[in-house]
């Protein structure tokens, strides 16, 4: 989750938020129902109640929805913002919205459930006939030179520091989706459109395809940098492209399981994937080189964001398909806990038989206490005081 300061850097990219305000000012007319996406702190709500919605559905996972309901009621909009806490795939509106409104991006729009909220959306909750902010986004990639990201990753890995063999943990960071930033200076290539978001007519939140380069000058390539073009309405755009007033997104870097030396003409060809997970994307990029020079630098990677992060044969075998499963005991403790939540019972109620039932599990009720509100706040419906 986003801390408040991290809101407060988001509304501070003025390009950023005054691109999303014309957008929202242009989409808004007298009486509009707006629905704001990851909401955050609630700037896009309360733009939208300046500009005249009539009803606001402010919609935000995170605690910094306490901060936003302050500041509406600071500036007289409360009665028109409804705030909700919640994940909006998870919740319905009394009303369809004229308007949705999001920027949940990363460094890419394909980042944890950004693309997801916003298709479901579009199907349950917009009007017809209404508007998407952002209406499409264009995704980019070229080959790039990042001597310094690429040693960041690598360095402390390398044999020459210890004399000892770390290939494994430098395999791993070299599997790695990389937040940065890049001039064009740095590009070896041009830059490729591989992939386009219409939201207001893709139906799948996974992306594939495969992108072409032919490099334009010597150097030495460390992978691909990638970034968007957003589309937020027509005439207004934003981008975080190398070159383009920097961005709170930032760019990203996928790098190559090794530097690779080369030369204009040579050709680079790289199947990207992005394979939606349940919680967020899954980056595979299958990169073939061939040089055209007399003496050409030819070379294949096949990459995967999931080698990044290691997995013990203990944790893999219970993925296994045969695998039985039997609660440990700290799952048979969650196990009774939610059992218990049935509308009938205080938090302190079942914090009391809960220790009393597993008493080597709590060493004070006031732990007990603490993981039943823990379990209460993830998975309680609605309850009463």
């Amino acid at each position: 989750m986003y801390s408040v300061d991290d809101y407060g850097q988001m509304i501070a990219d003025k390009v950023r938020t005054r691109a999303y305000a014309q957008a929202l000012r242009r989409a808004i007319e007298p009486g509009s129902t707006v629905l704001d996406l990851g909401a955050g702190t609630g700037i896009f709500s309360l733009l939208a109640c300046q500009y005249g919605a009539r009803k606001v559905y402010a919609v935000e996972a995170g605690d910094a929805i306490a901060i936003a309901r302050q500041i509406a009621h600071a500036n007289g909009f409360a009665d028109r913002i409804e705030f909700i806490q919640g994940i909006s795939t998870e919740i319905s509106l009394p009303e369809k919205a004229d308007v949705i409104v999001s920027d949940m991006h990363g460094a890419l729009p394909l980042y944890s459930t950004n693309v997801v909220s916003m298709l479901d959306a579009r199907r349950r909750m917009l009007a017809e006939g209404g508007v998407l902010i952002p209406q499409r986004e264009s995704l980019w990639a070229a080959v790039v030179e990042a001597p310094e990201d690429y040693d960041r990753l690598v360095s402390p890995w390398a044999r020459e520091n210890f004399d000892l063999d770390m290939e494994a943990a430098r395999k791993a960071v070299t599997n790695c989706l990389v937040k940065t930033a890049a001039t064009p200076d740095r590009l070896l290539s041009e830059p490729q459109c591989w992939a386009v978001l219409d939201y207001a007519t893709m139906e799948s939140p996974g992306l594939s395809a495969t992108v072409s380069f032919r490099t334009v000058r010597t150097g030495i390539a460390h992978g691909l940098i990638l970034w968007f073009d957003s589309v937020l309405a027509d005439g207004i755009e934003i981008s975080n492209a190398p070159g383009k007033p920097r961005l709170v997104y930032g760019t990203s870097f996928l790098p190559w399981s090794a530097a690779v030396p080369l030369e204009p003409g040579d050709e680079v060809s790289v199947r990207l994937r992005a394979d939606f997970t349940g919680a967020d994307y899954l980056w595979t990029w299958e990169t073939g080189i061939r040089g055209n020079n007399p003496k050409p630098t030819n070379a294949c990677f096949r990459q995967s964001t999931f080698w990044a992060s290691p997995f013990s044969p203990e944790r893999l075998r219970k993925r296994e398909s045969a695998y039985r499963p039997r609660l440990a005991l700290c799952g048979q403790v969650d196990a009774e806990i939610l059992a218990a939540m049935d509308g009938a019972r205080s938090l302190e109620q079942i914090a009391r038989a809960v220790m009393e039932r597993f008493p080597a599990r709590f060493h004070s009720f006031g732990e007990a206490l603490a993981r039943v509100g823990d379990l209460s706040e993830t998975y309680g419906g609605r309850g009463s005081a």
